[in-house]
């Protein structure tokens, strides 16, 4: 079945006449109804009925539609590059990125490769590590950016920056001489938990289980930005990436890092062996420079 049938099921589904599909595709009505021809000629099933007037899907038209719409994401984001590249002349950097990175580094990482390259469209997601590697290999994306190697062996993995794990704690919990926490100093207070299995939290929550009395752990949330979200509300201590303490320091929640000191790697993944863009050679210059900035490193 071609491009051109699943559209127009699609559109007979929705309008329910020849004409109504003709107004939706911009097609005329002929051509509309010798598509129709072919895809049940080809299929060998009759997909439309004529009903008082309409065009009644049978139940061979049904049960392909739950198929067909499955196709309506890919065949929108084709559309969408199709059109993009008609206008810009200019393929779109796409970056994918960790939650951590994607409230403060990413969005003034692109605010300023955007003022280097005002032609260039760009698109920015959120994933999680695995599913940023899935759409490195299906070329969904160009670039992505996390706070986890994925040990896979066609994608690319370059160390940008290193930094360490951080406590969040209400204004005031630290005092003034905190330059940072030992980790036994966290035994019996209330903490949030991180739900799922997030290397990093995993090493951390190692470290905590051997404190006695351990720590209070009743709220478990998605990610780091939730995380100090509940510590603003009074919930608990938290220990996060420093990118997204970098924010909450700047909200007036105490930060200081946690001893013995956690390692936090940035990590820049591409799919191995492709060509970087000229912007994502340059976006990797500029998030380098401003997680170093953030980082207080030089």
């Amino acid at each position: 079945m071609r491009l051109r049938h699943i559209e127009v099921i699609q559109a007979l589904m929705h309008g329910g006449s020849l004409s109504a599909a003709a107004e939706l595709l911009q097609l005329p009505q002929d051509t509309i109804s010798a598509a129709l021809q072919e895809a049940e000629t080809q299929s060998g099933l009759l997909l439309f009925a004529r009903v008082r007037g309409r065009l009644q899907p049978t139940d061979e038209a049904l049960a392909l539609a739950h198929g067909l719409n499955q196709l309506d994401g890919p065949l929108e984001q084709i559309r969408r590059l199709a059109a993009e590249l008609r206008l810009h002349q200019e393929t779109p950097l796409r970056v994918i990125c960790t939650e951590a990175l994607a409230h403060r580094l990413l969005p003034q990482s692109l605010a300023a490769l955007r003022r280097r390259f005002q032609d260039t469209p760009c698109q920015l997601l959120s994933q999680p590590t695995a599913a940023i590697v899935r759409s490195l290999l299906l070329r969904e994306g160009e670039l992505g950016l996390s706070l986890h190697h994925p040990n896979h062996p066609d994608i690319e993995c370059t160390a940008l920056i290193e930094g360490k794990l951080q406590l969040l704690a209400p204004h005031g919990w630290l005092s003034p001489k905190h330059k940072y926490i030992g980790i036994q100093e966290l035994a019996g207070q209330a903490m949030i938990g991180l739900e799922g299995q997030d290397p990093i939290s995993l090493r951390l929550d190692a470290k905590l289980e051997g404190l006695r009395p351990a720590p209070k752990v009743q709220m478990r949330v998605q990610n780091y930005q939730m995380m100090r979200s509940m510590v603003e509300a009074g919930e608990g201590l938290a220990v996060v990436d420093p990118f997204t303490a970098a924010g909450a320091r700047e909200a007036g929640l105490d930060v200081c890092p946690i001893s013995p000191a956690v390692p936090v790697t940035l990590y820049a993944l591409a799919l191995k062996g492709s060509e970087p863009s000229a912007a994502a050679k340059a976006l990797l210059e500029i998030v380098t420079q401003k997680a170093q900035a953030t980082l207080g490193q030089p």
